[in-house]
């Protein structure tokens, strides 16, 4: 047996500081993201913005499907000061939580009611900072734990990035009941103080805090360029139909999430029910998930587990088919079959998020690990991104229920494709199969 399953979550944390560092680095990750827009709209709604515009600024998360743009310089330069201190990408990622504080801070204290404008301003800049924050930490992340810890890193990040949603989300919008939306902001601001702490107390990967000390200082477009050339060097004829499986592996679940909640609602679950069933019961389902594919990756294969996780993703969302051609009731039977088909699409959905995530760590090189996982990261959301779009056009004219299956099957040709580098590249695409390596083509 492996040491991710010989022993318990509690042990990890207490015996590797990695584990316990990226459950505070993934904490203040799974914040910004949330308040740039999301969260934010409540309050946009009750300072009687036009409604056109609230849904205008939802670009203002744009920040995050674009980050590829500037995370080669992330990995090639010195944040100051910081870096010499606590190596590049240390010094990185708490650069960028400071920034993310300082833009939240700067959110509170406007009035989206009477100065817009501010609010835009500094929303915008509060998504740069925090999708630069995720840039630093995947890079982190990748370059601080071999391969096959990988399952287990991500686990531990998606842990503490859930629970960074969960006080984002709902505990945002508590405060802001209680004690208004300027307490609220300047509260979360206040939070992404465990993120620091976790980046101090953080080991510096050693390649990393290496090029702090003896930088390179390549030319900008060399910083940019160099990443992009060797991955698609490395990647050979391979580059193609691993783009292609990256890029639709979670296009199904873009689709479906865009639609969920409005489903929900067409079924006439409540507010209430809602939060229950997708954030306090989905929290637990999702983690269930994401441990059960750390514990699998190392006995199974990567390839095998992507394989087996596009597959069940998509199978998944015939759960949500099957709850919309009921009846909503938020009592009795109805209630547990909303929380069931919710169950059975959230536990699929965490474990594919796992075993991609593992996945595109093993196709990143040490010297330009943020800068390539942006990229793919990217590719990944970019286009269930913009196909979200045109979701509520498509229910208009099917039905929920026809939506949900087209959104199955959308996974289909991924899941052959899929089968089809599992069948006849397995070896370059394993746990032994070093990061930056060229792959047997």
């Amino acid at each position: 047996m492996t040491e991710a399953v010989q022993k318990s979550t509690f042990a990890h944390l207490r015996e590797d500081r990695r584990y316990a560092a990226m459950v505070g680095l993934g904490f203040s990750s799974g914040m910004p993201f949330l308040l740039v827009y999301i969260t934010q709209s409540a309050w946009l709604s009750e300072a009687k913005v036009p409604l056109e515009l609230i849904g205008l600024m939802s670009w203002l998360t744009f920040a995050y499907k674009l980050k590829f743009l500037w995370a080669p310089l992330l990995d090639q330069y010195d944040a100051p000061v910081l870096s010499r201190l606590l190596g590049r990408r240390r010094g990185w990622i708490v650069a960028s939580q400071l920034a993310v504080a300082a833009t939240l801070a700067g959110v509170a204290f406007g009035d989206p009611g009477a100065r817009l404008a501010w609010t835009i301003l500094f929303s915008a800049a509060l998504g740069v900072a925090g999708a630069t924050q995720d840039i630093t930490i995947d890079g982190w992340r990748i370059n601080a734990a071999p391969l096959e810890k990988q399952p287990l890193m991500g686990s531990f990040a998606e842990m503490g990035y859930r629970v960074g949603n969960l006080a984002a989300g709902a505990g945002a919008l508590y405060l802001a009941d209680r004690f208004g939306w300027r307490a609220s902001y300047l509260c979360m601001a206040a939070l992404m103080a465990p993120g620091m702490i976790a980046a101090l107390l953080a080991p510096e990967p050693d390649i990393d805090y290496e090029a702090a000390r003896h930088p390179e200082r390549p030319t900008l477009a060399a910083a940019i360029w160099a990443p992009i050339k060797e991955l698609f060097t490395r990647l050979g004829p391979l580059a193609i139909p691993v783009f292609l499986l990256i890029a639709g592996f979670r296009m199904p679940g873009y689709l479906t999430n865009a639609m969920a909640i409005p489903m929900f609602k067409a079924l006439h679950y409540s507010d209430s029910d809602i939060a229950t069933v997708t954030k306090l019961f989905g929290f637990g389902i999702a983690m269930a998930g994401v441990f059960l594919c750390s514990y699998l990756v190392p006995r199974i294969g990567l390839m095998t587990a992507m394989l087996l996780g596009t597959a069940a993703a998509s199978a998944s969302h015939l759960s949500l088919a099957w709850l919309a051609g009921h009846a909503g009731d938020s009592s009795g039977g109805e209630f547990w079959a909303f929380a069931l088909a919710v169950g059975v699409e959230g536990f699929a959905a965490s474990f594919a998020t796992i075993v991609l995530i593992t996945f595109m760590s093993s196709l990143a090189k040490a010297e330009f690990a943020g800068s390539q996982y942006s990229l793919m990261t990217s590719l990944c959301a970019l286009p269930g991104f913009l196909l979200a779009g045109f979701s509520g056009l498509i229910v208009e004219r099917t039905g929920f229920v026809a939506f949900f299956q087209f959104t199955s099957l959308i996974g289909v040709p991924v899941a052959l494709l899929c089968w089809w580098l599992w069948r006849h590249h397995h070896d370059a695409f394993s746990l032994r199969h070093a990061p930056g390596a060229p792959l047997a083509h």
